[in-house]
């Protein structure tokens, strides 16, 4: 597999506050990556980081072969980059559908439409059930589902996802899950962030860890039963 993105010795701030401290991970074209570890410890700042948001103070990301740190966050979009936020930002007012055409407006280097409505609708036949329905009335676990075919509709080269089942009742989360994993089985590049370990063992290619702003680990979750019980007890709680 070829490297799609990396990102190399990553310092990110707000405003006074240091909050990633030398993070590093590489996302391979065509895999499913989880980015692990407790609430408050840089993931969904890795993820802001990628797309400027903010820029990270130092360090380097590679996009493609393009470094992009520094890139305002529109200009990143439009190389191929789509973040699914933990809040979801559905658009109030608007429909499921508007909701989806809105998101394929964007222009995106030319590159071809992959994802069209009829293909979403395929993937999420409960957003084709719900297209004329209101977005913002739609349950937690169908919202989410929108906020995943938002991102498909600007068919990007790599999907950002921002805590996919934060929220979410057990059932609805499994749902979410094999969206996740069916994705991956159509070869959509994604880097995940969560909390959920059961998620991530479902779902992932290889997993990395992270606490305290900087990546601590990385490889398989079989790898991490396997040979490194510290690790094990400390992110999977087993062991």
């Amino acid at each position: 597999m070829s490297e799609l993105l990396k990102l190399d010795n990553i310092h990110t701030y707000y405003e006074l506050s240091h909050v990633l401290f030398g993070a590093s991970l590489i996302v391979n074209t065509g895999e499913v990556v989880f980015l692990l570890g407790r609430n408050g410890v840089g993931k969904t700042t890795t993820l802001r980081s990628i797309m400027g948001i903010p820029a990270p103070g130092s360090g380097s990301i590679i996009y493609d072969g393009q470094e992009i740190s520094g890139l305002p966050t529109h200009k990143i979009a439009q190389l191929g980059i789509a973040l699914v936020p933990e809040d979801r930002r559905i658009l109030a007012g608007l429909s499921v559908q508007e909701n989806l055409e809105i998101a394929a407006m964007s222009k995106r280097m030319g590159r071809a439409k992959e994802w069209t409505l009829e293909r979403i609708y395929q993937l999420f036949p409960r957003l084709e059930e719900r297209k004329r329905q209101e977005a913002i009335t739609l349950s937690g676990g169908e919202q989410q589902m929108l906020a995943v075919a938002r991102g498909l509709m600007s068919n990007p080269r790599l999907l950002l996802v921002d805590e996919p089942v934060e929220g979410l009742a057990p059932l609805v989360a499994k749902a979410v899950g094999d969206t996740l994993m069916e994705l991956g089985k159509k070869g959509v590049t994604m880097l995940c962030v969560d909390d959920d370990t059961k998620l991530a063992c479902r779902a992932a290619g290889r997993v990395y860890f992270m606490d305290q702003g900087r990546v601590m680990w990385e490889g398989s979750i079989q790898d991490v039963l396997e040979n490194d019980q510290e690790v094990a007890k400390k992110f999977l709680g087993v062991g």
